[in-house]
């Protein structure tokens, strides 16, 4: 009788099935992250034409296609003025915040190992919007808006991390509540604000910047969130395998060689410039960061090398179409930070109920 040395997973047919099968659902999510790609294009170009003032589709494409050659036109031509100096700035900005949002938010949430975690929860939006009060208040440019409000979201996340600290080293439950405790210290903070400002100079403007809107984004307020949201983006996604590591736990992340405190805080600074770069050029503009990476986790899985990207191109295509409703939906604008709150909310209670009594492994 002869007995085989061959091992018992030697069999090539099953071999290459099984790497097949581990293969597929990662050519499925990179088709769907390239499918986002394509749909967040199509919508960029729909937001172009849609509006109270129609422009024909070559005219459009004619405009985009001189955008950054210096070609001067009359401000008579009421066409390119839509265009080029109303809509396109404003499309690019949203889609940025759009992007950046969703991506803090689904960073943090691989920091904290839970999808109910985001800036709004853990403190940041409200610190944020603070510190962009101020700035407004004492009329600072919008390099001191983008200044105080970093400033203002960092101090917030970084007391309702030190309050989570005394409920347990890794309670989520903990910083869930201390992010509770800041959001309302911060939002009575923006309350007094407002009591004191100026009624007829200052306050109204900062009513309806807290509400939330991209009315009047020019391209220089364009370009400060392209930079820190490429900035701080692109960091993330370098740090994408790390992130992968946190939501092991810090026992597993540590015994593989991450320094879990330093890289954690690496993380919600990144998170914080990306919420404060939001906030200041639009204000108050809150659950995007929380409930779009669980779409996009439940699309194309936990894995940050994916997560990330699907988070972001979802951001930008939910925010932009937000934006689009806000501004067509009725003769005045709706502020939009009214709208995602409406949607957010259920959505976010959903997801309470969903996850109740659940941990980060069981979704």
């Amino acid at each position: 009788m002869t007995i085989s040395t061959q091992p018992l997973c030697a069999n090539p047919i099953g071999s290459a099935k099984a790497r097949d099968g581990r293969r597929s659902p990662f050519i499925l999510a990179d088709l769907l992250i390239l499918l986002l790609f394509v749909a967040l294009l199509a919508l960029m170009v729909f937001s172009l034409v849609l509006g109270r003032y129609p422009v024909p589709i070559p005219e459009i494409i004619k405009i985009v296609a001189t955008t950054g050659f210096n070609e001067t036109r009359p401000y008579t031509d009421k066409a390119w003025v839509v265009i080029e100096i109303v809509r396109m700035p404003r499309i690019l900005g949203v889609t940025l915040c759009g992007m950046g949002l969703a991506m803090a938010g689904a960073a943090m949430q691989g920091v904290f190992r839970n999808p109910l975690v985001g800036p709004e929860v853990a403190g940041v939006s409200s610190g944020a919007a603070f510190g962009g009060v101020l700035a407004i208040m004492f009329s600072l440019p919008m390099a001191g808006v983008v200044g105080l409000a970093f400033g203002f979201g960092m101090g917030a996340l970084a007391v309702a991390f030190g309050l989570s600290k005394l409920a347990g080293k890794s309670s989520i439950l903990g910083l869930v509540l201390a992010g509770v405790i800041v959001g309302g210290f911060f939002g009575a903070l923006t309350g007094m604000a407002q009591y004191v400002a100026d009624p007829q100079a200052k306050l109204p403007s900062i009513v309806y910047w807290l509400l939330g809107s991209f009315v009047g984004l020019t391209y220089e307020k364009v370009a400060i969130v392209a930079g820190v949201t490429l900035f701080a983006g692109t960091l993330l996604l370098m740090l994408r395998w790390r992130i992968n590591l946190l939501s092991l736990g810090e026992v597993d992340a540590e015994a593989l060689g991450v320094k879990v405190e330093t890289l954690r805080w690496c993380i919600v600074a990144l998170v914080a410039l990306l919420v404060a770069a939001q906030v200041s050029v639009s204000g108050g503009v809150n659950w995007v960061g929380l409930i779009i990476p669980h779409i996009a986790r439940m699309l194309v899985g936990p894995e940050h090398t994916r997560l990330l990207p699907a988070s972001a191109l979802l951001g930008g295509i939910y925010l932009l179409a937000m934006d689009d409703i806000a501004r067509s939906i009725t003769a005045q604008e709706i502020p939009i930070g009214l709208l995602t709150a409406l949607v957010g909310t259920p959505v976010f209670g959903f997801l309470f109920w969903k996850m109740h009594g659940k941990g980060w492994n069981r979704e």
